[in-house]
């Protein structure tokens, strides 16, 4: 039934497929649900601008993924990349970070969709973490059985779920705007946009929540190898999809402080989108908030499994990881033990997350985790353009700005961020983040011959 292939389902993709799966992976719905009060408590009224702020310094790796694509087409996007620009070891752990902060993403990602879903047809138990726990393991085996099936009924079902969830964040935006822009609860101003309004410690404060915001548009890149036109269309997903997730991230951070005073985005938590249709909609219209969420974490979860496997996939039909997550199911051309793998990991990552007293501590945990491995790899990724463009940035000034500086100058963010975020974490982020990353030596060490290292 299944055999070792080496060519992943070629063609399968288009443009817009590439711009809806980079829309997905970063889970517009969910990270606002998840983050905005978080950001908000950081810098109040100034959160549409650290946004604004952030995603251009997260253009800043898109770019570099962008020109990097051009030139190696690899379903392992930085993990092949930063290796063939600097060495297969830096290239090996760029590919472990990515691995681990998704393996640790089915915790995040599953958790709001359980809860969510309970919310909706017993809500009594949405905080009960053994139930939470159960329902959430029940998503992941789902969804794992869409991905394996194949890249294309994986499509058509992110497709349907992105639609449904962008139309309901634009319903809520435009109805906030309508009924709230004569009455907001914080009077929004131009001025606020202005870099003079934060201190360096402000926006460091805001950009360690802000950047888990565009964490997963890069799964575009991930699916160059199932994508027509390699070298051209996921890159340019990339960008697109970057530039619909800021608009909209801008803007639903504009009407929560159109709608909320501060009092009621501390109390909704990690159900901002929520709190928001409530005052807008009457009950049972007022759900569809939630379901908005539940589509969100199901098709960010998608989107991560997807890049893991990918990702794996690459790394062992290389050898640097064992071949056998290089095999490929016969029909589906799907990297199945891959997903077996992220699967059994997800599962064994919700069993020990449900000895974590609360819900809420489970998502801070990891989230923050997340955000120190993501920094790692795309940092990397911005490091590998500027220097493999550095002598062709001489030949004009768009070069320069677009393949040197722009991904440099990005780079070098996400490292400051990532590590001023250490002596934030409490012990276990940083056994995640850190500890997570440096487990890497062990498979680097069984396959260093591979790797020619000695």
């Amino acid at each position: 039934m299944m055999q070792e292939n080496t060519k992943l389902h070629n063609d399968a993709l288009g443009i817009s497929e590439s711009i809806v799966m980079g829309v997905a992976g970063t889970a517009p719905a969910f990270s606002i649900a998840a983050t905005t009060a978080t950001l908000t408590a950081a810098v109040g009224t100034l959160a549409p601008a650290t946004l604004l702020y952030c995603g251009l310094i997260m253009f800043g790796v898109a770019f570099a993924y962008n020109h990097l694509n051009r030139i190696i087409p690899n379903a392992g996007a930085s993990y092949a990349w930063v290796g063939t620009v600097f060495h297969p070891i830096l290239g090996f752990f760029a590919g472990w970070a990515l691995l681990v902060a998704s393996a640790v993403f089915m915790v995040s990602g599953t958790i709001p969709a359980a809860t969510a879903t309970l919310s909706l047809i017993r809500p009594e138990l949405a905080n009960d973490t053994a139930w939470v726990t159960f329902v959430a393991a029940g998503w992941l085996l789902a969804v794992s059985a869409v991905i394996v099936k194949g890249i294309k009924p994986t499509s058509y079902t992110q497709i349907l779920m992105t639609t449904i969830e962008a139309g309901i964040l634009l319903l809520i935006i435009v109805a906030a705007v309508l009924k709230y822009h004569g009455s907001p609860a914080h009077p929004l101003a131009l001025s606020s946009f202005s870099p003079t309004e934060f201190t360096p410690q402000l926006f460091a404060t805001g950009a360690l929540t802000a950047l888990f915001f565009f964490w997963g548009w890069d799964v575009t890149v991930n699916l160059n190898e199932e994508t027509r036109n390699a070298t051209e269309a996921p890159g340019r997903g990339a960008l697109w999809a970057m530039i619909i997730v800021l608009l909209l991230f801008m803007a639903f951070a504009a009407v929560t402080l159109l709608v909320l005073s501060d009092q009621e985005i501390a109390q909704s938590s990690t159900n901002v989108v929520l709190a928001i249709a409530e005052k807008l909609f009457p009950k049972p219209w007022s759900y569809l908030a939630v379901i908005a969420v539940m589509l969100s974490t199901i098709g960010t979860l998608e989107t991560s499994i997807l890049q893991f496997t990918r990702t794996m996939y690459a790394k062992g039909r290389d050898g640097v990881l064992h071949r056998r997550y290089a095999i490929l199911h016969k029909t589906w051309k799907t990297p199945w033990v891959a997903t077996l793998m992220i699967t059994t990991l997800g599962l064994l990552f919700l069993f020990l997350s449900s000895y974590f007293p609360s819900v809420n501590q489970i998502l801070k945990a990891s989230i923050n985790a997340i955000g120190f491995q993501v920094a790692f790899y795309y940092g990397l990724a911005g490091l590998a353009c500027a220097w493999h463009f550095r002598r062709r940035a001489l030949q004009s000034a768009q070069d320069f700005l677009f393949l040197v500086l722009w991904p440099l100058a990005s780079a070098l963010f996400l490292f400051f961020i990532a590590f001023y975020s250490i002596p934030t974490f409490d012990l276990t982020t940083n056994l995640v983040g850190l500890g997570g990353i440096a487990i890497g030596v062990v498979p680097l060490w069984l396959n260093r011959r591979r790797l020619n290292i000695g």
